[in-house]
C-alpha cells in the first residue's frame, strides 16, 4: 500500500479558488448597496429635489458649473435641475438593485460607471488633490464588476444556460 502526503495543502488550492471566485462580490455589496441608499436618500430629500434653495440639486449644479471639465453636462441639467435630480436618483436606486440582484449586472456597472464618471466630471472635478474627490475612486470600483459581471450569486447566473461538462 501506498501513502501519499501532500504536506498538508490539500484543501488549500481549494480555498483559493473559492477566494478568487467570490472575490469581486463584496464590491458589489457595497456598491449595491451605497448607490440604493444614495437613490433613496435623493428621492427623500425634498431640499435636493428643488430648482433652487439651500441644498438643492438646482444651487450644487450652479456652484459647480465654472470649475466642471466639462461645463456643457452642467448646463444640460440646468435646464431642469428637478427632472436631472430625479434622472440621478432613479438612476442610482436601478444601477443599485440591478448590482445588488446580478440582474444585467454589467449594463448595471456600466451605469454606475457612467454616473460616477459624469458626478467626477462635474461636482467633483475640482476637488484637489484629484484623490480626495469620491467619484473618482468610484469610477474605478465600477470597472472591474464591468469587466467580469456577477458570475455568481446572481440572477445573470440562474438565466444563464448552463454548460455541460464531458
Amino acid at each position: 500500500m501506498t501513502h501519499t502526503y501532500h504536506g498538508g495543502l490539500q484543501g488549500r488550492g481549494d480555498w483559493r479558488d473559492t477566494a478568487s471566485r467570490y472575490a469581486l462580490l463584496p464590491l458589489r455589496i457595497f456598491l449595491g448597496v451605497t448607490f440604493v441608499y444614495a437613490g433613496l436618500d435623493k428621492l427623500t430629500d425634498t431640499a435636493f429635489l428643488s430648482d433652487t434653495g439651500s441644498g438643492s440639486i438646482g444651487e450644487m449644479m450652479r456652484g459647480v458649473r465654472d470649475g466642471a471639465a466639462i461645463p456643457a453636462l452642467v448646463d444640460l441639467a440646468l435646464k431642469s435641475p428637478t427632472g436631472f435630480g430625479y434622472a440621478i436618483a432613479f438612476g442610482e436606486l436601478a444601477v443599485g438593485l440591478g448590482t445588488l440582484a446580478g440582474l444585467f449586472a454589467r449594463i448595471a456597472a456600466l451605469g454606475g460607471a457612467l454616473i460616477s464618471l459624469s458626478l467626477w466630471l462635474t461636482v467633483s472635478w475640482q476637488t484637489q488633490p484629484y484623490y480626495y474627490g469620491n467619484d473618482l475612486v468610484y469610477l474605478m470600483a465600477w470597472l472591474p464588476l464591468l469587466l467580469a459581471g456577477a458570475p455568481y450569486w446572481s440572477l445573470d447566473d440562474l438565466r444563464a444556460p448552463r454548460r455541460r461538462t464531458p
